[in-house]
């Protein structure tokens, strides 16, 4: 928003960046994928885990005649992430069963699965919540060129955006709360604090971290981010 960017908060929140967890069981897995997209025609797609602080190639395929396929055997549930050379195309979380990946110029799917739907559910929501934020700009261009005084439609923007973000995190903090034992409830926690500069304790954190369960602060992530994060801010009241 140009004339009132600086009186608005940032979110803190983002979905294009996503690491994996493992969590039970797995036999094999398949996913098979079609894209209408040109420029992935004879790409190399590689699907990632998180692994000791980093992310590994788990499994790799090319885009022939819009078509891919991955398959293979795990021990565990995982969150990935499917790459194309270094860039992130999309979430995906790799279970036991038959997955089925759509990729086209206006939105990834991916069905086949009960996790995966509710990923998917949460992500269009998340996206419904970026978009309604997103068009404030707009909205903030109307109303000055419809006369509206900018002192209002500071208040009146500013409003609307912080209802927005409560609804944001609500959505967030809710569905992390709803998941704590399962691969998405600390996969979203990763994301959501992996937009933070270095690890902070937020109120939101803290009211994510109250009710949860052994599962998910005992998570590698979690209990690394959250030891970091208490460290920074003991060390900042110090100052």
């Amino acid at each position: 928003m140009k004339g009132i960017k600086t009186r608005l908060l940032g979110l803190a929140f983002s979905l294009p960046v996503l690491a994996p967890l493992a969590v039970s069981c797995v036999d094999q897995y398949k996913l098979v994928g079609t894209t209408n997209i040109h420029g992935l025609e004879g790409e190399m797609l590689y699907l990632k885990v998180y692994d000791v602080d980093d992310l590994k190639k788990m499994d790799s395929c090319k885009v022939t005649h819009g078509k891919f396929e991955f398959k293979g055997t795990m021990d565990s549930t995982v969150m990935a992430n499917l790459f194309v050379g270094e860039q992130s195309l999309m979430p995906v979380v790799i279970e036991s069963g038959d997955l089925k990946v759509r990729i086209d110029d206006i939105a990834q799917q991916i069905s086949g699965s009960p996790l995966n739907d509710t990923l998917y559910n949460f992500i269009l929501q998340k996206t419904q919540l970026d978009n309604q934020i997103s068009e404030l700009s707009q909205k903030e261009g109307r109303m000055v060129m419809d006369g509206v005084d900018f002192d209002e439609v500071v208040a009146r923007l500013n409003a609307e955006y912080i209802d927005l973000s409560n609804k944001n995190d609500a959505l967030i903090t809710g569905f992390i709360k709803r998941n704590y034992n399962n691969v998405l409830g600390p996969g979203i926690f990763m994301i959501m604090t992996s937009n933070y500069t270095y690890p902070v304790m937020t109120p939101q954190i803290e009211e994510i971290l109250t009710s949860a369960p052994s599962y998910f602060m005992n998570h590698p992530y979690v209990s690394s981010y959250v030891k970091m994060a208490r460290e920074n801010m003991e060390k900042l009241h110090e100052q």
